[in-house]
């Protein structure tokens, strides 16, 4: 079994390529699988924007600064 030290060495000599598939496979590794409660929470707001619309980018952008400067 390697040490952490002994893991982070052998990281540090990877190539760019290799540094980027590592970290897209800790990524995957690290982030939680799909629930079924997110993608009934994704299917819900798909079906709201299809229903009710979404909101104008302009408000969305106003709105924002009153949050910002608030």
């Amino acid at each position: 079994m390697s040490t952490v030290a002994e893991i982070e060495a052998a990281i540090e000599k990877l190539a760019p390529k290799d540094l980027r598939e590592l970290s897209l496979w800790l990524v995957a590794r690290l982030q939680p699988a799909e629930s079924a409660q997110m993608l009934a929470a994704i299917d819900e707001a798909e079906r709201s924007l299809a229903q009710e619309g979404g909101v104008p980018v302009e408000e969305v952008r106003r709105t924002l600064r009153k949050w910002i400067t608030a």
